[in-house]
């Protein structure tokens, strides 16, 4: 028998499953009645079945064609408040609430509730007609008690056609008036065929947008979570069954209903629309519901005391996510489903304008009144909050240590603390200090030293009566070491759930920001413009003097008039986002971008441009004299800025250490950056222009700072899952301890009096007298570089110990008493003079010329290594011998630099490269670090020479004569191979 290869047979396929494996009901199309968009043999099936009753006091209400109007009456209903809103809450006839679902049983052990569930009937209709005199129909259509819930249209790649031919289909030959289209009538429309599935909650066609319900997939089968868009193969069957076999499943279809669809409102953003709010009707991806189904099952089973890392980036929906996690913990119950795991919830975010976002987003989903308190006042108004048993608790960690000191006896109570934008500041004292509060118990039984001391090492812990939730998109080592998950198999840490940028970009949900990256050089030359030659500290004058160049008027105008005319030439005359687009400019100070602020407003009116700018900066900076802050720079306070900045006219919005984190505006389309970013800064500044928006197809980047290598360098470990290569170690903490030992500043009775002491509660007298005598021995018995070294190491141990307790299983009562000792003696031992040997260079000195090169626009490609090191021991070590020499040698090294000499087109430039650069940057390599340190020499050569022939490609264009030489000649290659890994391996090894 030939196969059935056509596209009616993947709706049998459907239509089987449903209706075999999910005991689904198959439905009839002549049921469906086309005015009321209903079932009409379904719903009166269940209505009879179930409530009787309220139906004979329906008829007795209405009387003649009392069906007729009941139906007219559910029609509206569902037009007025959303089919979602309609299943959860039933509807009042007359006198009468009809329940139109019953929700799944909240307990097993609750038999009414099974039975009732058992009710509901899900059935699934083939091939509906849905308008009156016409052939047009739906391949297959679900319906819940005969209420119509999703459509499908379903496409076979073996006839020829995909998924987006049915989106078509949807877009051109489904009308959005047309009643069982219009929004809210149905919960999702899904596009579908054997590779993939799309969905859209609104159909509005040309305009409708469809989303993946995809599962992702690995580019790599050894990766642990998807990296990019689509679905796996699937060994038992097509791709796509698991949107019937799983989530169509009956439980899996219910909870989806009563947890996650949503009708919500937001701001109409379209200044053209009459209505202030506009409707929008959510339905999860497929990674959302993914995630939170994941994280309950787990929570259920394994209770509280445990710390879950959700790497989600941007475009991931995580407001959504959140908000869905938040609403199903309260309600969550154990393995016995006796009782509730946790009494509250607690969301700290990381910024107000976050708080503002989740708060408002977990308002609208909650079903209950009462549910949500947010903390906008203080610490009695979180006590009142928990005294009261209210569920969610919403506040921002940056008030959040100072209100929990207040909440007492809350060990007795368990919660759940979801983090968002898990950082530092939840992996040091802020952490520390919460955890602390939450496990605050009363004590009667008398207490030791030594006993205080465990107690305030245990507090420090992330404590057993809380469960830990963070999402973060760009996870710092810390983060991935407190939060993550180590892997036996290999001892690094992952999160417990990924959805990567990778797989954001390839599904459309934000744009690839490295996509067109332009850099550009600057050169300069200064003059001598004194007559003596004073000495300066070399490395300090060249740091200023580059510093100096940059931020100098003359610097900046020409800098914005680059600026200023890509944008009018390359982004405004492009019609980029239909004419509307707008550029962020990264500035490196506050004075700097009030200088940008002024150059750019000089060269719009110059060129009689319409456009206006915005400048963005905390507090008040005094520039030639006059005092500004955003309202003197602006004409609008700075809280305004947000909400101005959506006004046509304002294109150009100028920073300096705000807005590079947490503001999401769709219209950004291009950001010129004028300042350093390496690491999770980079990702962070530079996703600001990732959102996506009608007519966005791409974005720009004008950079005159960084180069293309380190911005790559800086968005790798986040392209994909971030992994952490091992734990940090904890002997460093002897090796400091050791080591601050050796300055004889203190001993430790000295430490052990000191704690026994404080921990007494004596007055502050009897303890600082312990500091006073060591901060005596600290000044007459340590030279210059000693006293430095002393302070940077003991501060090393604290801000390495602060950490290393929240994850290590250790009870070092002398650690602990150390890390308190050092914190109050670091901070009171005398400040060292930092003067600044370059101090008078910028008065000696006049820029004689200024130009801008621009280098070269490309795309840079992400795909390499996703691995971090652990936290490094960060200890700072002695000042180097400073250099000095005569200001007229200082400014020729720094013109030979930043010049543009053509020195950099010879000899001297090749050599520079190939035994200078590219060397240091495999040195820094963490993979050859690796092999450095810990393999034989013929390993550790074999993977320099790799690493080094990476670094080459990646400048293949501007190196191309020393690349074909090292890849065509074997005997250069293998002379400069060994010269280079002979020098290198020669050294002390990389600590």
């Amino acid at each position: 028998m030939t196969p059935d290869i056509t596209e009616k047979n993947l709706e049998n396929i459907i239509y089987q499953s449903l209706i075999q494996d999910s005991q689904y009901s198959p439905g009839n199309s002549a049921d469906y009645h086309r005015t009321y968009c209903l079932d009409i043999s379904k719903l009166s099936q269940f209505l009879h079945s179930t409530q009787p009753e309220k139906l004979t006091e329906i008829s007795n209400y209405y009387g003649t064609n009392w069906e007729t109007k009941l139906y007219e009456r559910l029609h509206r209903q569902i037009q007025e408040k959303s089919i979602v809103n309609i299943l959860r809450q039933g509807i009042k006839a007359g006198e009468t609430r009809l329940e139109l679902y019953y929700k799944l049983p909240t307990s097993r052990l609750n038999r009414d509730t099974i039975q009732n569930y058992q009710k509901n009937i899900f059935s699934v209709t083939r091939q509906l007609k849905y308008k009156e005199n016409h052939n047009l129909a739906l391949d297959l259509v679900i319906f819940i008690n005969g209420l119509p819930v999703i459509t499908f249209e379903l496409k076979n790649q073996l006839t020829g056609q995909n998924f987006q031919d049915a989106i078509n289909q949807y877009k051109n030959d489904r009308h959005p008036r047309e009643l069982l289209f219009q929004l809210k009538r149905c919960l999702v429309h899904f596009a579908l065929d054997t590779n993939e599935v799309w969905m859209t909650t609104k159909l509005d066609g040309k305009n409708t947008k469809f989303l993946p319900f995809n599962k992702g997939k690995k580019s790599n089968s050894a990766l642990l979570f998807p990296d990019t868009a689509g679905n796996p193969p699937n060994p038992n069957g097509i791709k796509t069954d698991y949107l019937w076999k799983e989530i169509l499943a009956k439980e899996t279809f219910s909870n989806i209903i009563e947890n996650y669809a949503q009708l919500t409102e937001e701001e109409n953003k379209d200044r053209d629309k009459k209505s202030a709010k506009k409707q929008k009707l959510i339905f999860p991806r497929y990674h959302q519901l993914d995630l939170v189904r994941q994280l309950l099952k787990d929570t259920k089973n394994r209770g509280v005391g445990n710390r879950y890392l959700i790497q989600h980036s941007a475009g991931s929906g995580k407001s959504n996510s959140i908000t869905w996690l938040s609403h199903q913990l309260v309600e969550l119950k154990n393995i016995t489903e006796t009782e509730k795991v946790f009494d509250s919830v607690l969301v700290v975010t990381d910024r107000k304008i976050l708080d503002k976002q989740i708060r408002e987003n977990i308002k609208q989903f909650a079903q209950v009144a009462g549910v949500v308190e947010a903390i906008t006042e203080g610490s009695k108004q979180l006590k009142s909050a928990l005294e009261k048993g209210s569920k969610i608790i919403i506040t921002t960690v940056q008030k959040f240590p100072y209100i929990v000191e207040e909440i007492q006896s809350l060990a007795d109570q368990k919660f759940a603390i979801i983090i968002d934008e898990a950082h530092s500041s939840q992996t040091g004292k802020s952490a520390a200090k919460m955890t602390e509060s939450l496990s605050k118990e009363d004590s009667e039984a008398e207490e030791t030293t030594e006993d205080k001391i465990i107690r305030i090492i245990e507090s420090q812990k992330p404590c057993q009566n809380a469960n830990y939730y963070a999402f973060t998109a760009t996870p710092k080592n810390q983060t991935l070491e407190l939060f993550g998950v180590k892997n036996p198999a290999d001892g690094k840490f992952y999160p417990f759930h990924s959805y990567s940028m990778k797989q954001a970009i390839a599904e459309g949900f934000i744009l690839d920001v490295l996509q067109n990256y332009t850099t550009y050089k600057t050169y300069c030359r200064l003059q001598k413009k004194i007559i003596d030659d004073p000495e300066f500290d070399i490395k300090q004058a060249k740091k200023r003097l580059k510093k100096y160049v940059e931020s100098h008027p003359e610097s900046i105008a020409k800098k914005a008039e680059v600026m200023i005319e890509h944008f009018l030439l390359q982004v405004i005359s492009q019609g980029k986002i239909n004419g509307k687009a707008k550029a962020m400019v990264v500035s490196n100070s506050i004075k700097s971008a009030i200088y940008y602020k002024l150059a750019f407003d000089e060269y719009l009116r110059k060129i009689n441009s319409e456009y206006q700018t915005i400048v963005a900066f905390s507090g008040s900076k005094e520039i030639d004299g006059k005092k500004e802050d955003e309202y003197s720079m602006n004409g609008f306070s700075g809280s305004k800025i947000t909400e101005i900045f959506k006004e046509d006219k304002y294109r150009f919005l100028i920073v300096a250490n705000k807005y590079q984190t947490g503001f999401d505006e769709p219209l950004l389309n291009t950001m010129y950056v004028d300042k350093i970013l390496s690491d999770v800064k980079a990702v962070q500044t530079l996703s600001r222009l990732n959102r996506s928006c009608d007519g966005k197809n791409d974005t720009f980047v004008l950079d005159f700072v960084n180069s293309a290598d380190e911005i790559q360098r800086a968005f790798e470990p986040y392209y994909k899952t971030t992994i952490l290569s091992e734990e940090t170690d904890s002997d460093r903490l002897h090796d400091l301890e050791d080591s601050l030992a050796n300055f004889q500043i203190y001993s430790s009775e000295d430490v052990q009096e000191f704690m026994t002491r404080f921990l007494s509660s004596e007055s502050r007298e009897n303890w600082e007298s312990v500091l006073d005598s060591c901060v005596e021995n600290y000044q007459n018995n340590l030279q210059e570089e000693e006293k430095i070294d002393f302070q940077n190491k003991g501060r090393s141990f604290v801000r390495n110990y602060q950490f290393l307790v929240q994850v290590k299983s250790f009870k070092n009562s002398y650690w602990e008493s150390l890390n308190a000792f050092l914190k109050l003696l670091v901070n009171k031992l005398p400040k060292l003079d930092n003067y600044d040997s370059s101090a008078g260079i910028i008065n000696s000195v006049d820029i004689e010329s200024y130009r801008i090169e621009l280098l070269g626009s490309q795309s840079i490609s992400l795909s390499r290594e996703n691995t971090l090191s652990p936290v490094a021991e960060n200890i700072v070590r002695g000042n180097s011998e400073n250099k000095s020499d005569k200001i007229s040698q200082i400014i020729q090294e720094f013109n030979n630099r930043f010049g543009g000499s053509i020195a950099w087109q010879n000899e001297d430039k090749v050599w520079k490269f190939l035994l200078e650069e590219l060397p240091e940057k495999v040195r820094k390599d963490g993979e050859y670090q690796n092999a450095r340190n810990y393999s034989d020499p013929q390993n550790a050569k074999l993977t320099f020479e790799n690493k080094f022939h990476q670094e080459l490609r990646r400048f293949i264009r501007e190196h191309i004569e020393e690349y074909r030489q090292f890849t065509d000649n074997k005997n250069f290659r293998e002379w400069l191979i060994n010269t280079l890994f002979n020098l290198d391996y020669g050294r002390d090894k990389i600590a």
